[in-house]
């Protein structure tokens, strides 16, 4: 069975997102129709697609032949998107982050719910088979008790923004790096190690003059475990997150490498993993569990977790909690 869906929002990542799976096999899903903010800009590149380019979202909501949309739009539209998608009937996959707002993940997740539709969230990372190695090796004991968590994810992008565009206004990248890149981690930390308590952030402009370019945070899991975070939206692009336990540690290098240390004078491994192409595999599995397979492994209650983690640094960091070391 093959699921019909439509691309909403045809810049940079919703064009990645359809490459995809266009035209490929075994996928599962493929987009017949689209529309963006910049119809004129996506009108070659849907012809050779073969996505049917319409005027806005209302008309792709009205048609009963498409079963599924695909946003890849700003991140505040998400939620009055979703809702209006789920009710017309249609399955939804959302890019991150979900919305910038707990309540407004919660209505549209009930609105889904509502509708007996599936709404997937993209956080890629998790189909990373090192992410299932880490996960298997932190349920088996391997490492004791969970001690602490550190994650990094960082890049370039913010180089690009420009004045004007919407990626460049702190409405809608509140904590710069955060929404872009950040999200994931925080994703990531929540499906490995659980949900957050409480969190304290820094985040300035450091050299950028559209949004921040430095934001870090200092965590507490509902474990007990203490967490480090960092986001930066003007550097080299980095990738870390690493499992600090009672007896042994594992690190997740880039996307394929994952390293293993016991306590003193035990285990010590390096393995290296293949190239995952997460973005199929994440739409893969949205279409699986649209026609009736297993369950999208991002459950929604995780979903809206992220989302209420992503607010509240927003609020820690604006109340400036700092304290000044005595000279």
């Amino acid at each position: 069975m093959m699921l019909d869906a439509a691309i909403i929002g045809m810049g940079r990542w919703g064009r990645t997102l359809v490459d995809s799976v266009q035209g490929k096999n075994g996928s599962g899903i493929r987009f017949v129709a689209g529309c963006t903010g910049t119809p004129d800009k996506a009108r070659g590149y849907a012809a050779e697609k073969g996505i049917t380019l319409h005027d806005g979202l209302e008309p792709i909501l009205a048609d009963r032949s498409i079963g599924a949309i695909v946003l890849a739009t700003p991140h505040a539209q998400h939620a009055e998107q979703v809702i209006a998608a789920a009710a017309a009937g249609k399955h939804v996959f959302v890019e991150k982050p979900f919305t910038l707002t707990q309540a407004s993940a919660q209505a549209a997740v009930d609105a889904c719910r509502k509708a007996g539709v599936v709404m997937a969230l993209g956080h890629n990372r998790r189909f990373l088979p090192a992410v299932a190695e880490m996960k298997s090796i932190l349920a088996s004991g391997k490492l004791g008790t969970l001690l602490h968590v550190e994650g990094q994810f960082s890049g370039p992008g913010g180089f690009t923004f420009q004045p004007g565009g919407w990626r460049a206004d702190r409405a809608e990248s509140p904590l710069g790096g955060m929404g872009g890149m950040g999200i994931h981690m925080i994703d990531l930390i929540i499906s490995l190690a659980g949900r957050f308590q409480d969190v304290r952030v820094l985040s300035k402009a450091r050299v950028l003059d559209t949004i921040d370019d430095t934001t870090a945070m200092l965590a507490t899991l509902e474990s007990g475990a203490t967490c480090t975070f960092a986001t930066l939206g003007a550097a080299t692009r980095y990738w870390r997150c690493a499992l600090f336990g009672s007896d042994g540690l594992v690190e997740l290098r880039g996307h394929e490498q994952l390293f293993f240390r016991a306590r003193e004078g035990g285990e010590e491994w390096t393995r290296d993993y293949p190239v995952t192409d997460i973005e199929r595999a994440e739409l893969e599995a949205f279409a699986a569990a649209v026609a009736g397979g297993p369950e999208y492994p991002l459950p929604l209650d995780e979903a809206i977790h992220g989302v209420a983690v992503f607010e509240t640094m927003i609020g820690a960091a604006a109340s400036g909690s700092a304290y000044a070391v005595p000279a």
